[in-house]
């Protein structure tokens, strides 16, 4: 068996930063060659440590832009006007690049991947929209759906 330090999340085996123990030929065919993985001698335990600390800073830095996002996008609402029938239901619907392109007209950028939509919206009404801007960070967004006309 060899002890390994792992500089990156391998599923099923371990996080970035984990102390582990694998075969011999797990680690020299598979985890050494691409870079996953560290021969667990001191000089590397400094290494990794060092690595871990900076990614760790980087990740503290994106959750606090990602969370004062969050505050900006909480505070807005979205309006949209679409032709209904009586029943409420629209002709057509409200998606993640209709979301999307609202927010970018009120000078707000988001990715339309990250807004999540269990379906169209297809009902006049209010709603709330998530977007999730980091793994731990997300924001709900107010959307109201009027008839036209």
């Amino acid at each position: 068996m060899m002890d390994l330090i792992l500089r990156q999340n391998v599923p099923s085996l371990g996080q970035a930063g984990d102390l582990v123990r694998v075969k011999p030929g797990y680690a020299r065919n598979f985890l050494l060659p691409r870079g996953l993985a560290f021969e667990a001698t001191e000089g590397n335990k400094k290494r990794i440590a060092a690595e871990t600390k900076a990614r760790d800073a980087v990740a503290a830095a994106e959750r606090g832009a990602a969370e004062a996002f969050a505050l900006q996008l909480q505070a807005v609402s979205l309006s949209f006007t679409a032709k209904a029938g009586e029943d409420g239901k629209l002709f057509g619907s409200i998606t993640t690049s209709d979301v999307a392109e609202a927010l970018a007209n009120k000078g707000l950028t988001v990715d339309k991947r990250k807004i999540e939509l269990d379906h169209p919206l297809k009902q006049l009404g209010s709603h709330t929209v998530t977007i999730r801007l980091h793994q731990d960070v997300q924001a709900d967004v107010k959307v109201h759906v009027t008839a036209e006309g």
